[in-house]
């Protein structure tokens, strides 16, 4: 007789997970998810509007500029962004993690290095400072984060690695920004100001710009390094802006005929050929035809 019908075989499953129960996340997913939560208090997302009075009713009107974000310093409420964020702004807002909006005051900006410091009075309780890394140990193609406000969306993390180390590029300003951090994290406009971390969630970076002819995400993505950073934050804390030492002198090599004219030997030293009036060289006592052999007592 005809053989009965085999049993009708289970439905597949996509999954180990008894029914109901939550998928096992591998372990790296884990710590992503980790870094996500513990780092995101940190992020801010930053509106900017001008202020412009109607030509009709010559009342005030607020008009949006745009977005970005920034990421809580220390608990006095300092938030580092890009200058290019708040640039020209007339009135700048900060939307903290709990959707609490504040005014915000620029305190300091460096746009050679696309950075400005901005600063809120919000409670201490509802500052989450972020940890900062170490920029300077870093190696092409270990993993980094990105968590920023892309369109004005709520926040989002990309991942992605370290595709390339000591990139220039150019400024707001035009002068170029060196020891960038190249990366293919999708850093899209509203990333602009937001933090790049490493795998334990330190600051490594800020995400500063794309490149790309629409402005859109096109697979590369630049940070200034942390380090950078650092380094200008406390001035422009204190001081609005970044102070570089300087000499104020105009050097040049000195050539054999130089040389013979001045009684030395060939690029023995370094021939002062100009000092700028009231310069740090002119207060010490350095006078155009001086002879600079010693530099930090080297030769």
């Amino acid at each position: 007789g005809p053989r009965p019908a085999p049993p009708p075989a289970p439905p597949a499953s996509t999954s180990s997970a008894p029914p109901g129960q939550p998928v096992q996340l591998a372990s790296d997913e884990k710590a992503t998810v980790e870094l996500f939560k513990r780092v995101s208090p940190s992020v801010v997302y930053i509106a900017t509007a001008n202020v412009r009075r109607d030509f009709f009713t010559l009342n005030l009107q607020q008009i949006p500029r745009g977005t970005g974000s920034g990421f809580v310093w220390d608990k006095k409420g300092h938030i580092v962004t890009n200058f290019h964020v708040v640039q020209g702004a007339d009135e700048v807002e900060v939307v903290l993690t709990d959707q609490s909006r504040w005014p915000a005051k620029v305190i300091g900006a460096e746009p050679d290095k696309d950075l400005a410091v901005i600063k809120v009075e919000a409670p201490e309780k509802d500052l989450r400072a972020i940890e900062v890394g170490n920029s300077s140990q870093l190696e092409v193609g270990q993993k980094v984060f990105a968590i920023g406000n892309p369109f004005g969306l709520d926040q989002t993390l990309t991942t992605g690695v370290i595709s390339g180390l000591g990139r220039e590029i150019e400024s707001i300003t035009r002068r170029p920004i060196q020891g960038v951090i190249q990366t293919d994290a999708a850093i899209n406009p509203g990333n602009s100001g937001g933090p790049l971390l490493d795998s334990a969630g330190r600051l490594i970076g800020v995400n500063t710009s794309i490149y790309s002819p629409s402005g859109a995400y096109a697979g590369i993505g630049f940070a200034v390094p942390a380090d950078t950073v650092t380094m200008g934050i406390s001035q422009l804390k204190e001081f609005g802006a970044v102070r570089r030492g300087w000499l104020g002198v105009k050097i040049q090599s000195i050539s054999e005929d130089i040389g013979e004219s001045l009684g030395i030997p060939e690029n023995s030293g370094a021939l002062v050929a100009g000092v700028t009036p009231d310069s740090p060289a002119a207060k010490a006592g350095i006078e155009a035809g001086d002879v600079i052999l010693k530099f930090d007592g080297k030769d």
